[in-house]
């Protein structure tokens, strides 16, 4: 059960009205980029804008890469998943506040199921970097020369060279940032013995991982704000990454974060319906009418202090409350910008399954794709405005209805699958997220959802 915290209602600024593009209700992108649907915040301390990595809103050429089969993206999101559900059960990861668990090199999730990118500048002079967006890590890294064309990954930038960087230094050993970093088994490994400079090492779930020089530079979010001394990982090596970015930018609740060094009280994002639209992600949200936002309590494990957690208390199809047992949401649930699919306890999820199929009954049900995680399909195409409504609704009546065209379905099939039990902790994936400006109100403790944002 997640303990009771207080929460604290952070008031946001309210952004500009939204530009008229229109809503589609195909489940598939158009091959042309329809830019931002909403116009940028005036009140934000930065605001950046948010692509798909893949599609024609992308920063990466279309032909940079082989697009992955949903098989693919799910099987990926399922190491994901568990990587994230082992670590707040105490067997990955620290446990910072009690004793006797032994911290593994593995403590990042699946690397290669990030879907999100925004494009920053680091060093002076400032040179850009496009970069994954991630709730569950920590440590932002990019590639720095030397990195031999055998330990690198091709990337859309140049490589980020330290040398020419006025600004740049990397971090001793044996200083507080190093220390920070756990030693060797954390994020932390060793010195380098030559230069005496700190060394990082992050090994993600699915088997990749970076590691390298842990550094600090300027970092430049927008040309109104960058951060001095931000402290990064210069990755020399890495392994089985296959994506077309420079790096990664960690928006976790941990020390090494983004979110913690630039001490922001609160950070949000918008994922947008497809990838032939932009979305944004926003620190340091300013002020304005909390009427505008869901508002929930966030909490935070014990074992690991990266992952925001939620607790869901119901869901609602078709505008009717199901009938799911309280009990079942007990373990809570995780909101993480790198899973896909939503996870439910699997008492939720078969109620779920059986209400939806109810309302669809309409439509043909079709056969899962081979040794997919989804299970509830159908031939659907062109116009879905009957497909139901599904919302989901949080501690302290918090309700948000998930968007009817992007929010609810994947290819064709209902985007959300089954923990193995109503024990193990939850997760609200992307795909449900789509269209939100989901804010992570960190000083207040609260996470909130304002629809139609992007």
């Amino acid at each position: 059960m997640i303990p009771v915290l207080p929460l604290l209602l952070l008031v946001l600024c309210v952004s500009s009205p939204i530009i008229a593009h229109g809503k589609t209700s195909s489940l598939k992108s158009s091959a042309v980029c329809s830019g931002h649907r909403v116009s940028t915040p005036v009140c934000s301390r930065a605001w950046l804008p948010l692509n798909h990595r893949r599609g024609p809103c992308s920063p990466f050429p279309s032909s940079s890469e082989t697009i992955p089969s949903t098989a693919d993206v799910l099987h990926r999101d399922r190491l994901r998943a568990d990587t994230i559900r082992k670590g707040l059960n105490g067997t990955a990861g620290a446990n910072k506040r009690g004793g006797g668990v032994t911290v593994p090199t593995a403590l990042g999730s699946s690397l290669d199921s990030l879907e999100y990118v925004v494009t920053v500048g680091l060093g002076t002079p400032a040179v850009t970097q496009t970069v994954h967006i991630d709730t569950g890590s920590d440590v932002t890294w990019v590639q720095c020369r030397p990195c031999p064309a055998a330990a690198c990954h091709p990337q859309k930038d140049k490589l980020f060279n330290p040398a020419m960087s006025a600004t740049y230094s990397a971090i001793p050993c044996g200083s507080a940032a190093c220390n920070g970093l756990g030693g060797p088994g954390q994020y932390g490994n060793g010195c380098s013995k030559r230069r005496r400079e700190c060394q990082y090492i992050v090994k993600y779930g699915d088997g990749s991982n970076t590691t390298g020089t842990y550094s600090s530079d300027k970092l430049t979010l927008t040309p109104a704000f960058a951060v001095d001394h931000f402290k990064f990982g210069c990755s020399h090596a890495e392994q089985l990454f296959t994506d077309k970015s420079d790096g990664l930018m960690g928006l976790g609740g941990g020390a090494q974060s983004l979110v913690t060094q630039t001490a922001t009280k609160a950070f949000s994002y918008c994922l947008p319906p497809a990838a032939s639209y932009s979305g944004f992600l926003r620190l340091g949200a300013a002020r304005a009418a909390a009427s505008r936002f869901a508002v929930t309590p966030m909490y935070r494990s014990e074992n690991v202090d990266t992952y925001y957690l939620v607790l869901l208390q119901g869901i609602a199809v078709a505008g009717r409350r199901l009938r799911v047992p309280p009990s079942a949401f007990a373990a809570g649930a995780v909101m993480d910008s790198g899973t896909v699919v939503t996870r439910l306890p699997a008492t939720a999820y078969r109620v779920l399954r059986a209400a939806f199929r109810k309302e669809m009954r309409m439509y043909t049900r079709v056969a899962p794709p081979s040794e997919s995680i989804l299970d509830t399909c159908y031939n659907v195409t062109g116009d879905v405005k009957v497909i139901p409504s599904v919302s989901l609704v949080f501690e302290r009546g918090a309700t948000v209805e998930l968007d009817r065209s992007s929010g609810i379905m994947l290819d064709g099939c209902l985007a959300f699958a089954p923990n193995d039990d109503d024990e193990s902790v939850g997760i609200i994936g992307n795909v449900q997220q789509r269209t939100l400006e989901v804010l992570y109100d960190v000083a207040g403790g609260a996470v909130g959802f304002r629809p139609g944002a992007c």
